[in-house]
């Protein structure tokens, strides 16, 4: 192999030794091909698996792989096949004989064209090509924010409103600080690709108009939102959103108007519509608010048709629930605006968390609505309502039937949902959803009947911290919550780093084949560790342990699963560095 004099052309041999041979390869992993009297060069790996092009076939112009029989243009790189990538061609030129071979490929693989190709990716609904794309543009180091931005795009164009799929790429973008890189390219993939499932086959979802009118006062447009959504006018809403939204109201104003709606009814399909509100409303933080638009349009047609628990015979008897609901409710609408809230004590904590607990729900209820009227903070409330339903999962036993891990997993994500939404607004007809968090807790206390020990003290194991890769050991094998969850606590107890157990607790969850609610059970686990870890005392440090207990628990019960999409991601990350997958025994 030689090159030109001033020149960084390779001579790829005679064109006489090439005829001959049909094919060489040089210096780079560049196949050359002679076929119907022209020479082509491409790069010698297909870009599906890696595969050696020059062990295909040519024929009529087509440069097949045998593998998976990718077809590409031999002259230009173009694929016939979507899923398998255009494969880089060159440029070519023969001199005296010579056959010289230009090494910088015709096309470059930029940020913008690995954009281009995750939004293919998810038009088609290929997990591999979604996968290649993420690779290319976390190593191009393209902010996550505009990797997801194309994904929350095209899930509100195309999906059906807001779903679990949008849900878990807006609750991945949220966790990745707290991931390494493997884990962010894990994070943001199982996201997008669940995007391309949820929309897969669905169509454009065009805007309705806004009323012509520009001058209704937001209070008119907040009562009319609220009058459609009652009588599941999703249309109607639309249209009075999208006003709210041309005549410049705020979003918080925008999240208040939705939420109230939202929550005129009782814990709306089992706790998800108020927390995919939340989700969509995080997204829009997240991708500017110049979205809003498609974005929060999308939530409307979850209210077409809800389930509203105070229907539902277990919010009625044997103790009716939501009367004593519906009186504190009243209070609440006489409660006053304030600047500053006041503090609940630590001591205070306790008794409501474990009042919470109890199966005392009409005193519940009355402690909740008198820390209230005191002049408590809300979101602080909330954040104690959290807990109580953390504690629900650490004290789920396995003696349950495997469903109602579901039962305690909602309950704990929708009380997540509100105590963020009360972080940005106190309105207090939002307060009705920390007491349908409180009623679902009570519900849920069968479920810790009876209750699983909580690993603390002195039954914790030893735990070597040095090696945070033994929780994902013991996933490996199926019913290891109870081992997994003491591995958890005697590593926290023996000093161990809590970004280490975040990180790894994200692996554990991440190289699943893991169902929606594992990503929502992930996500809310970490947000309010976090928030407990800003407090230095007792409770605070005793409350963030519930939530990694809770977060191991819930990954441990659902793991193993065949692991097929950690699986395709690792194969796209050592595509992108060229290893030779197939010559692996």
């Amino acid at each position: 192999m030689q090159q030109t004099p001033n020149s960084s052309w390779i001579q790829a041999g005679t064109l006489e030794a090439i005829q001959e041979n049909g094919h060489k390869l040089i210096h780079g992993g560049i196949a050359v091909f002679y076929h119907e009297e022209q020479v082509y060069a491409v790069d010698n790996r297909c870009p599906h698996l890696g595969f050696p092009l020059h062990m295909g076939s040519l024929c009529e112009g087509i440069l097949t792989c045998h593998w998976h029989h990718a077809r590409f243009d031999v002259c230009s790189g173009g694929t016939l096949d979507p899923w398998a990538d255009d494969v880089p061609s060159y440029e070519v030129k023969i001199e005296n004989g010579i056959v010289w071979v230009n090494p910088q490929p015709k096309q470059t693989s930029s940020a913008e064209r690995y954009k281009l190709r995750l939004r293919e990716g998810l038009e088609q609904n290929l997990g591999l090509v979604i996968a290649k794309a993420v690779v290319g543009l976390v190593e191009a180091g393209v902010p996550a924010a505009d990797i997801t931005q194309i994904g929350i795009e095209f899930g509100t164009v195309y999906g059906r409103g807001w779903n679990s799929g949008l849900t878990i790429l807006t609750a991945m973008a949220n966790v990745l600080p707290k991931l390494d890189k493997a884990g962010t390219i894990l994070a943001l993939y199982q996201g997008l690709l669940h995007v391309a499932r949820n929309s897969s086959g669905a169509p454009a979802r065009h805007l309705l108009k806004p009323l012509p009118g520009d001058d209704v006062p937001f209070e008119r447009l907040t009562e009319w939102y609220r009058n459609c959504i009652e009588v599941r006018d999703t249309q109607g809403a639309e249209r009075v959103l999208l006003t709210a939204i041309r005549q410049g109201a705020s979003l918080e104003q925008l999240s208040e108007m939705m939420l109230i709606a939202a929550t005129d009814h009782f814990y709306l399909d089992g706790g998800h519509t108020f927390d995919f509100h939340n989700k969509a409303l995080e997204a829009i933080d997240l991708i500017g608010e110049a979205h809003a638009e498609q974005t929060l349009t999308a939530l409307v047609p979850l209210l077409a048709n809800p389930t509203r628990s105070e229907e539902l015979h277990q919010w009625q008897s044997p103790v009716n629930l939501v009367a004593p609901l519906k009186e504190a409710f009243a209070q609440l609408e006489s409660l006053p605006l304030v600047e500053s809230y006041t503090d609940i004590s630590a001591a205070d904590e306790k008794k409501i968390v474990d009042q919470l607990l109890s199966d005392e729900p009409l005193e519940t209820v009355h402690l909740v609505t008198e820390v209230l009227k005191a002049g408590a903070n809300p979101s602080q409330l909330a954040q104690l309502v959290t807990l109580a339903a953390a504690e629900r999962i650490v004290r789920f036993h396995t003696q349950n039937d495997f469903s109602d891990w579901i039962s305690v997993l909602h309950t704990f994500t929708y009380s997540h949902a509100v105590h963020k939404r009360l972080r940005r607004s106190t309105h207090p007809l939002l307060l009705r959803a920390i007491y349908h968090g409180v009623i679902r807790i009570y519900l849920d206390r069968f479920l810790n009947i009876p209750a699983a020990p909580r690993p603390d003290g002195s039954i914790v194991p030893a735990v070597d911290t040095a090696k945070p890769e033994r929780l994902l050991q013991m996933m490996d094998l199926r019913q290891q919550v109870n081992e997994a969850a003491r591995w958890t606590a005697g590593y926290l107890h023996a000093g161990g780093d809590p970004d280490v157990i975040l990180n790894t607790l994200g692996h554990a969850l991440l190289r699943e084949d893991a169902e929606f609610h594992s990503f929502q059970m992930y996500e809310a686990a970490v947000s309010e560790y976090e928030r407990w870890a800003t407090r230095q005392d007792d409770f605070a440090a005793r409350a963030g342990e519930t939530m990694l207990l809770a977060a191991t628990r819930y990954l441990a019960a659902h793991a193993p699963t065949p692991r097929e999409q950690s699986h395709i991601a690792r194969i796209a990350t050592r595509l992108y560095r060229g290893e030779r997958l197939f010559e692996e025994a």
